[in-house]
């Protein structure tokens, strides 16, 4: 994930991957890369995982900012997750 925001213009200073098993979020995000990506991300790469127990920790540990959840798991895409409400709003922000 920390790859993937860097390659859409994030700089590599403001993306941190957290080391599996540390608490709080999976990818740290500089203050100036939560003015473009104001995400909180939490990634799961299991074959199986409950969405609503993962996106709860995504929950628990946005800190104000809004969940992101991103599931893989092999020979499957990755999915993103993100509370329906804000996904729309955003979809139509974005657009008008």
């Amino acid at each position: 994930m920390r790859d993937k925001l860097i390659g859409k213009g994030l700089k590599e200073a403001d993306v941190k991957s957290t080391s599996m098993g540390a608490g709080g979020e999976d990818v740290t995000l500089s203050a100036n890369a939560r003015i473009s990506f104001p995400y909180s991300i939490e990634c799961k790469n299991q074959e199986r995982v409950s969405i609503w127990k993962a996106y709860a920790q995504c929950e628990y540990n946005s800190d104000g900012n809004e969940p992101l959840l991103i599931v893989k798991r092999n020979h499957h895409k990755a999915l993103a997750i993100v509370d329906a409400e804000h996904f729309i709003n955003r979809c139509f922000y974005v657009r008008l």
